[in-house]
């Protein structure tokens, strides 16, 4: 019912997830009622400046380039430009790619880089959704690159409830469970886990 009445959905955003859901490993992208609440969350916020850390077929990253004003950014970190070129026709058709500065390599790579570049504090959305054992340190690279009052989100914390079960020690999960613990007694932000598909944190950096 959600899928069919929950929220609008762009044509081409439309036609990129039928695209991404025909890939082999279609379960790594984001669910259309996903997107449409980081695209609602985007414009609640009034970002400008955002990031997001594992891009896929670039179904979210579409979702939120369509979202952010014709002058926003997103800069989108991915390690294989063979997910992220299934993308790039769709982000030329909605005629939202010059927005998108795709930057491919090892995320922490380009974290540290951004880092570097004096980009601390600049970022107004983070999106969290890659490789699951380094979500810690996306995290804090993340809070170091977010503005006061910027927000991160972060996707898959409930991890299909695997995080509620302390029998299951498979290394993905531990590192989403270390990284639920560790928000939650961070004082330099305020949170809530929102069991939205797979659950998302949502951070926001006092």
């Amino acid at each position: 019912y959600v899928l069919e009445n929950g929220y609008r959905s762009h044509p081409i955003l439309q036609r990129l997830h039928e695209s991404s859901m025909q890939h082999p490993r279609c379960g790594m992208a984001a669910s259309p009622d996903e997107v449409a609440f980081i695209q609602f969350l985007i414009q609640l916020i009034g970002a400008k400046k955002a990031l997001e850390i594992g891009v896929f077929t670039g179904f979210t990253t579409l979702g939120m380039a369509l979202a952010i004003p014709d002058d926003g950014k997103i800069i989108g970190l991915d390690i294989s430009q063979e997910f992220t070129n299934i993308g790039r026709p769709f982000w030329e058709e909605a005629k939202v790619d010059h927005k998108i500065d795709l930057r491919i390599g090892l995320a922490l790579d380009s974290l540290n880089q951004l880092i570097e570049n004096n980009e601390g504090g600049t970022f107004d959305f983070i999106f969290i959704d890659a490789d699951k054992v380094n979500y810690r340190s996306y995290y804090e690279k993340s809070l170091q690159l977010l503005k006061t009052g910027g927000v991160i989100a972060v996707d898959n914390t409930l991890w299909k409830s695997k995080v509620a079960d302390s029998s299951v020690t498979d290394e993905a999960t531990v590192a989403i469970r270390q990284l639920n613990d560790v928000i939650k007694q961070d004082d330099r932000v305020e949170f809530v886990i929102l069991t939205v598909c797979d659950g998302i944190t949502l951070v926001r950096k006092k």
